[in-house]
């Protein structure tokens, strides 16, 4: 890199590679660094369907819920059937406080796809979480009309 507003060199190797390694340390339990390779994959190939969701879930796993949910949301737009895109939009969402939203991807992912026992058992929480806000008289987190910043 020869000025601070240029981007880095990238990674030895090409997309691919940065998948394949990327991959390696999601399933390794190295989110973080797998986001890093991920992310280079997919500006190189930005509707590869494989490389977006596993950028999504590393950023997912690596707690940076709000990347992930652009990350999901893109998977969607290039997918709309995609239930299991719609899943991780409604948990990236649900961590980040916005039930509505979340309730309503998730519900979608149940919708699509009624035999993953983990798609219920997240839109039950949420409905939950909702309800007891509700009942608490607490204002409602995440009006189904906001985005992401």
């Amino acid at each position: 890199m020869t000025a601070a507003t240029e981007r880095p060199d990238p990674p030895a190797g090409d997309a691919y590679d940065w998948f394949r390694r990327g991959c390696a340390l999601l399933d390794g339990g190295n989110p973080a660094a797998a986001a890093h390779l991920l992310a280079w994959a997919a500006a190189e190939e930005p509707t590869a369907h494989s490389i977006r969701e596993a950028l999504a879930r590393a950023l997912f796993d690596a707690r940076r819920f709000g990347e992930a949910a652009r990350e999901f949301e893109v998977l969607i737009d290039l997918a709309p059937d995609d239930d299991y895109a719609r899943f991780g939009l409604g948990m990236s969402l649900w961590r980040l406080r916005q039930f509505p939203r979340a309730a309503d991807h998730l519900a979608m992912a149940v919708a699509m796809r009624p035999d993953r026992p983990e798609y219920a058992a997240a839109l039950r929480q949420v409905r939950a979480t909702l309800a007891a806000r509700e009942e608490a008289g607490l204002d409602r987190v995440g009006r189904p009309d906001e985005r992401l910043s």
